[in-house]
């Protein structure tokens, strides 16, 4: 092999490693089984952009609907193809630390780099969902929904593109954070919370002070000082309990060790005196002396310590009562108050506190107040700022924005109206703003919200140059702050209606930019588009075992070229229909 070759070859594996070490997190597979028209089917997607494409009613946007119900959208048994008990969806994407997130704060483990989420819809109505093969809810799939993937689909956008949608646009394209935000809300909100709890029902403050000072009272009264004085009296309990017994034992233990005539202690001392006279005249006996000294000593403590305690046995003859009436106290506060000493001794405290509190109402009410003041103004300083910041963003996405989408064949004026509701019932950890996107579709007409524009396919172009113009937006310039993250994996139905020409390979260009940065799904029925794909799948209907079922597959460079020339020419392909088709496939390239 020559050399240029090998190390063109060898680049090509470099790239594709870098490739993979930087693509974005995706969507790796989606399986329906009796899902509508569908039988089985399996499509495995690919970094960049993903195209699907086939006859008209084959069944395309079946599967962006199978991904939707996966998002959480709204299910129904009329989706079960005929003959069988319950549809089932499912799909495989890369875990993200947001859905990471998401899945922790549910109980889901979340132990491998990929989620798997499962949809089952029975033919009664009922449904079942799984994530990472656990049980969960269709409310956990849509918390996930925004992490995952964004679905705009004909007539609708699925994954909603509400305000929080609209606010990280445009706070990822101008490079906006909202940390101090945050901070100052979190600030604020504890001090309002507890003003707010002390200024409560006057009654029911009264009340329960009355309590709380009984409550205080009675273990203030029990003056307890360490948190295991009840174990130290259930010891000295069982010693007094057996009285009688232990100073018999301890008194025959001193009989025998110091009283009697042949007592160890007497025993001892004569057999040292013994050693002391062999030492005298035969040096290997000074040792053993010394070591009966030691025994002898060691005796006569032990029989020290005998005495003192049979002593005290007998010392305080009322002490027994004395610590049970204690143990019976104490064990009404714990029966009352906690489980443990130290746990009674930590509700009086509090109760005391709280006493405190309402005692010196009147002075914590003021300090409050002026506390929540000037936590107010910190926030309203922190954000105004945010405001100023998403206003210049709004006026520069909202130009660059207008420019995107009249590229596509639309003719619209564009605007991203920021209001900021200054009223405290507004207030966020994300600042007071309402961000709104507004279209005007046709010359003269006024601007209304994105939500509002009738056709699907503009909504599906405008959403495309949005997300363009944000992508590019947030990449450039220096000295941008961290993105804001974005869903992973956009998915467009039918971006297409309504085109042609070179506005239909102005969509693919767009669509092309979008997915270097986002995992792109996109259906389209135009073959200036189908030619920008990165992966290629074709929706094929067909009779089987007298029934009709829709298949996916991907296709290869040979079968992408007839496909583009099917959509180019119809049903019968021409050889010219054939070389357009190469040629788009080279153009795009």
């Amino acid at each position: 092999m020559p050399v240029t070759q090998k190390y063109w070859m060898g680049m090509g594996f470099v790239i594709l490693a870098i490739q993979l070490w930087l693509r974005p997190d995706m969507l790796l597979e989606l399986r329906a089984e009796n899902y509508a028209v569908i039988d089985h089917a399996i499509a495995g997607f690919g970094l960049g952009l993903n195209l699907l494409t086939g006859e008209t009613g084959a069944g395309k946007s079946i599967l962006i609907d199978a991904l939707a119900l996966l998002l959480g959208g709204k299910a129904s048994s009329d989706v079960v193809r005929h003959g069988a008990d319950k549809a089932v969806v499912s799909c495989v994407f890369e875990m993200t630390p947001g859905a990471a997130a998401v899945l922790e704060a549910n109980g889901i483990d979340a132990d491998t780099d990929d989620i798997l989420l499962r949809r089952e819809i029975s033919t009664t109505g009922k449904g079942r969902v799984f994530v990472n093969n656990q049980p969960a809810t269709v409310g956990v799939l849509r918390q996930l929904a925004p992490e995952l993937a964004l679905v705009h689909s004909q007539g609708e956008t699925l994954g909603s593109f509400d305000q929080m949608q609209q606010r990280l646009l445009l706070d990822r394209f101008g490079g906006v954070s909202h940390e101090a935000v945050a901070t100052a809300y979190a600030t604020w909100r504890t001090t309002s919370d507890k003003l707010e709890e002390l200024q409560s029902a006057e009654q029911d403050r009264l009340r329960m002070a009355d309590l709380w000072r009984f409550q205080s009272k009675e273990i203030n009264e029990a003056h307890l000082t360490v948190d295991d004085e009840d174990a130290q009296l259930e010891s000295e309990k069982r010693v007094l309990s057996n009285a009688e017994k232990l100073y018999t034992a301890a008194m025959s233990a001193h009989e025998l060790l110091y009283e009697s005539e042949n007592s160890a202690e007497s025993t001892l001392g004569a057999a040292l005196k013994h050693l002391e006279e062999l030492a005298r005249y035969d040096t290997r006996f000074l040792e053993p002396a010394q070591q009966l000294a030691g025994a002898k000593a060691a005796v006569e403590d032990v029989d020290a310590e005998v005495r003192e305690f049979a002593d005290n046995i007998n010392a305080a003859p009322g002490r027994l009562e004395e610590i049970e009436d204690r143990l019976a106290a104490l064990d009404r506060l714990k029966r009352k108050y906690g489980q443990t000493l130290a746990e009674v001794m930590a509700f009086g405290e509090d109760a005391a506190r709280k006493l405190a509190e309402v005692e010196n109402r009147d002075a914590l009410v003021a300090e409050l107040t002026a506390r929540e003041a000037q936590d107010a103004e910190r926030y309203r300083v922190a954000a105004s700022a945010l405001t100023t910041a998403r206003t210049e963003a709004a006026r520069r996405l909202e130009k660059l924005a207008e420019i995107q989408i009249n590229d596509l064949a639309m003719n619209v004026r564009f605007n991203v109206k920021v209001t900021a509701d200054q009223a405290a019932a507004s207030w966020t950890a994300y600042g007071w703003d309402q961000i709104e996107c507004l279209i005007a579709t046709n010359t003269g007409e006024p601007l209304k919200p994105l939500h509002e524009i009738a056709s699907g396919g503009e909504m599906s172009r405008v959403m495309l140059a949005l997300k363009v113009t944000v992508e590019e937006g947030a990449s450039s310039g220096a000295g941008r702050k961290k993105k804001v993250a974005l869903p992973r994996t956009l998915v467009f139905d039918e971006i297409d209606i309504g085109i042609g020409g070179r506005a239909a390979e102005a969509v693919g260009r767009k669509l092309k930019t979008l997915s270097k940065g986002q995992q792109v799904l996109c259906i389209t029925h135009l073959p200036q588009i189908a030619a920008f794909g990165d992966q290629h799948f074709l929706i094929e209907k067909s009779e089987k075992r007298g029934r009709t079922q829709t298949e996916v597959r991907r296709m290869d460079d040979a079968e992408r070229t007839h496909e583009i020339a099917r959509m180019l020419s119809g049903a019968k392909l021409t050889e010219t229909s054939m070389k357009h088709a190469e040629h788009l496939l080279e153009t795009s390239r």
